[in-house]
């Protein structure tokens, strides 16, 4: 098949079932390496021969996980959006230091950092479509990864062709898309070679250390030459049965979680464990499946053997007894009580989900025992002078407050420069930040530790946030992108006041 016949092919195809919108802002994942290059240039290739109208983005992190190697990955991905005129966002993150630091296995790390990263440059760029470049055998390695892990059955489903980038949040709706799922890599590396596109390799790929490059580079092809030479077809064909019954639990088993919950929080989540024992076990499973997710952990090291566990919790008629599971999550029975919580040094008095502002108007945060007051303001000459002057100190300020400072604070930002709605919400995995006066954008978690915010407080840190993030730190700093400037003409006053409990 050339490269016309195939972009041809793939076009019908995503077309067919709804992966993409010919007019869709993207966001390209690129690496640099062929899978990602080819993403890329079948993106471009849409546009050019199939009428397609893609407005292109190209984000790519540095992982800075081999040195001089990562820097010229991070070069030649830039020269490509570069070559191709379109706009490029590069990041690093030192994925080796965070997973030393105990926050998960590089992999896992990696995959965090990823993701979140895709969604910041979405949310920068007002894209709704993330697009990575997984395909067809990195499908059948993964159902075959989580088969000797023990997933479960919705573990074989494999990898979804589109989904939500990040589920929960109301205002954030970008869709995950892998165009190139239903092609192999054989056919792949064949388009590259015929559109005369080079690539990068990563030589990590061949350590064999990895447990994903184990099965990619030993297993696979040994039990292709041993004992089924279709063995990639016949685990697809198993994940598409088992995608089958994955979206039916996921129809039936949201609704049901509802009805089971006690009460909530953004560290605690307890379920009617009576009215849970009452399902059937594989209803069970999805349910419990389903109140780990909803902590915005990753399901990669939830093996079958931990569900079990929580599965025979629930069976269990004494009480006082628990389950440890990744991300140091603690499932408990008290009584006829399920109790999924996260580790947190003392309990913390914060809001579970994101409460909306009003703009302009009074909110109010009665757990936080606080009241946000926004007020629209035209701006003139001799009013934004005071306000910038003010901007001005505080930006030549340390961030944070000290202890028994009153509990009042006011900013002033540029009313044009917000995407509207605002919420207020805690601190979320992956939120960067770049405080006013700082030289570049910083992870929200590295401000507080700059803030000198003790840890126990760090979770309590109320943050307001527009459509693309963090806004205000409230009662520390405000982001660079809303500060005013001198053509500033509608300012909105924030003022955050403490409330009598």
């Amino acid at each position: 098949m050339g490269r016309i016949s195939f972009i041809k092919n793939l076009a019908e195809e995503l077309e067919a079932e709804s992966v993409l919108s010919r007019d869709d802002h993207v966001v390209a994942g690129v690496s640099g390496g062929p899978d990602s290059m080819a993403l890329l240039h079948v993106l471009v290739d849409l546009n050019a021969e199939c009428g397609y109208s893609l407005n292109i983005h190209i984000a790519h992190l540095d992982h800075q996980l081999r040195g001089q190697e990562s820097e010229k990955d991070a070069a030649f991905v830039q020269a490509a959006a570069d070559g191709l005129e379109l706009p490029c966002t590069i990041e690093r993150a030192d994925i080796g230091e965070q997973a030393g630091s105990g926050e998960g296995s590089v992999e896992e790390v990696a995959r965090r950092e990823r993701y979140a990263f895709l969604e910041r440059v979405c949310l920068r760029t007002g894209a709704k479509v993330a697009a990575v470049g997984h395909h067809r055998d990195d499908d059948a390695e993964t159902i075959l990864h989580r088969i000797v892990r023990g997933t479960g059955l919705r573990g074989l489903a494999g990898i979804p062709r589109a989904r939500s980038l990040r589920e929960g949040t109301a205002i954030r709706q970008i869709r995950l898309v892998r165009p190139l799922l239903r092609r192999d890599r054989r056919s792949l590396i064949t388009y590259l070679s015929e559109s005369g596109v080079p690539y990068r390799d990563d030589r990590t790929n061949q350590d064999n250390s990895v447990m994903r490059n184990r099965i990619r580079n030993s297993v696979l092809p040994l039990l292709e030459h041993d004992v089924n030479p279709q063995v990639r077809e016949a685990l697809l064909r198993l994940g598409e049965q088992a995608r089958w019954l994955e979206e039916y639990f996921r129809g039936t088993t949201q609704r049901t979680l509802e009805t089971l919950v006690i009460s909530r929080t953004d560290q605690e989540l307890v379920l009617n464990a009576a009215a849970l024992s009452k399902k059937a076990r594989i209803i069970q499973t999805e349910l419990i499946r389903r109140a780990v997710v909803a902590f915005q952990l990753g399901e990669q090291d939830l093996g079958f053997a931990q569900l079990v566990a929580v599965l025979d919790l629930v069976a269990d008629p004494a009480s006082g007894k628990e389950v440890h599971l990744p991300g140091g999550m603690t499932v408990s029975k008290r009584y006829d009580r399920l109790i999924f919580s996260m580790p947190t040094e003392e309990p913390r008095e914060t809001i579970a989900a994101e409460i909306a502002v009003h703009v302009p108007g009074r909110t109010l945060l009665p757990i936080r025992r606080m009241e946000i007051n926004c007020a629209l303001e035209e701006a003139d000459s001799r009013t934004l002078s005071q306000w910038l002057h003010r901007q001005h100190a505080t930006q030549q300020t340390a961030p944070g407050r000290g202890p028994g400072a009153q509990q009042v604070d006011e900013e002033w930002i540029d009313y044009s420069r917000i995407r509207l709605p605002l919420v207020v919400r805690t601190r979320s995995p992956g939120d960067r930040f770049w405080p006013l006066g700082a030289p570049g954008s910083k992870k929200l978690s590295e401000f507080l530790t700059d803030a000198k915010v003790e840890p126990a407080e760090r979770d309590r840190v109320a943050v307001l946030c527009d459509q693309l993030g963090p806004i205000w730190v409230i009662g520390h700093r405000i982001d660079e992108r809303v500060k005013l400037t001198a053509h500033s003409n509608h300012v909105l006053q924030l003022r955050a006041n403490s409330v009598e409990s």
